[in-house]
C-alpha cells in the first residue's frame, strides 16, 4: 500500500533540532524516508544523533544571517535541494507585562520571529529557483506556531507576539508564492510535554491548563510532529496558508 505521507526522496530542514519537537519531527522524517537537516545551537545535542547518510547536522545560531546562507549551501550541496522548512526553534523569556525588560521581549521576537524569517528567506530562494525552472511542488514551509498566538497567554506577551507574527509570516509568504507551488501552513500548539514547557505543567498551573483541555492530557512530541509531516508531504499538495491547531481542543474551551 502507498504511504501518502512518505518523504522519500526530499530534503527537510529543521531549527531547534537538538530537543523535543524538533528532534521528533527530524527522526520521523527520516522514518518517512526524508533526509533531514538538523540545525540547532547546542551541539552537545546534536551529537547525540544517530548518525546516517539521510542524516546532516549543523550547529550555530539560527538568527546569523551568515550562518542561515552557508548552511543552507551547505545543505543543498550535500543533498541537492531542499523541499522542506520546519521554522520550530524557540524561547521563553517570562515577565508580566510591567515587569518584563527589553532584553526579553528583544530575545523572544529574534529567536521566533528574525530567525524564522532568515530561514524562510534563504530556503524559499532555492524553492523559487527551482519553481521557476520548471519543477512542481517545489517545497512546503511549516512554522511552529501557539495557542498563545492566536489567545494570548498571561505573563508571556513576547512569546504571544511572536507566535502572532508567525501567523502572519505563514499567510504572507502561502501568498506570495502559491503559484510557484510553494506552500507555507503553521501549526499551533497547546502544551506539548517538552523542556521547554516544565514551569507551566508544574503545580502551579497543571490543574487550571488540564481543565481546559477536552483530551485531558499533554500532548507528547509524537503526537504533534505527525502533523508537522503531512504538511510537508504530498498528501497536502493543495494546502496553503492554513493554521493547523494540534492541542487536544485547547482553542476551543472557554
Amino acid at each position: 500500500m502507498k504511504n501518502i505521507v512518505s518523504l522519500e526522496g526530499r530534503t527537510v530542514v529543521v531549527t531547534g533540532a537538538g530537543q523535543g519537537i524538533g528532534r521528533a519531527t527530524v527522526e520521523l522524517a527520516r522514518v518517512l524516508g526524508a533526509n533531514a537537516a538538523a540545525i540547532d545551537l547546542n551541539g552537545d545535542a546534536l551529537a547525540t544523533y544517530e548518525p546516517g547518510d539521510n542524516l546532516m547536522t549543523l550547529q550555530g545560531d539560527i538568527c546569523d544571517p551568515a550562518f542561515v546562507e552557508r548552511a543552507v549551501a551547505r545543505i543543498c550541496e550535500r543533498f541537492g535541494a531542499i523541499h522542506g522548512l520546519v521554522n520550530n526553534a524557540g524561547i521563553t523569556r517570562p515577565a508580566m507585562i510591567e515587569k518584563m525588560t527589553s532584553a526579553q521581549w528583544d530575545d523572544v521576537l529574534r529567536v521566533h520571529l528574525t530567525g524564522s524569517f532568515l530561514w524562510t528567506q534563504a530556503v524559499g530562494r532555492t524553492m523559487l529557483e527551482r519553481a521557476k525552472a520548471g519543477e512542481p511542488h517545489a517545497g512546503a514551509i511549516v512554522n511552529i506556531s501557539s495557542d498563545a498566538g492566536r489567545a494570548g497567554a498571561i505573563g508571556q506577551i513576547n512569546y504571544a507576539a511572536a507566535k502572532s507574527g508567525l501567523l502572519g509570516m505563514t499567510m504572507t509568504a502561502a501568498k506570495e508564492w502559491a503559484k510557484f507551488g510553494i506552500r507555507a501552513n503553521s501549526v499551533c500548539f497547546g502544551v506539548v510535554e517538552t523542556p521547554m514547557t516544565q514551569t507551566i505543567r508544574g503545580d502551579k498551573f497543571r490543574d487550571g491548563i488540564l481543565a481546559r483541555i477536552p483530551m485531558g492530557y499533554w500532548a507528547q512530541p509524537e503526537d504533534v510532529v505527525q502533523p508537522i509531516c503531512f504538511l510537508l508531504s504530498g498528501a497536502a499538495s493543495y494546502i496553503t496558508g492554513q493554521h493547523l491547531a494540534v492541542d487536544g481542543g485547547f482553542h476551543i474551551s472557554v
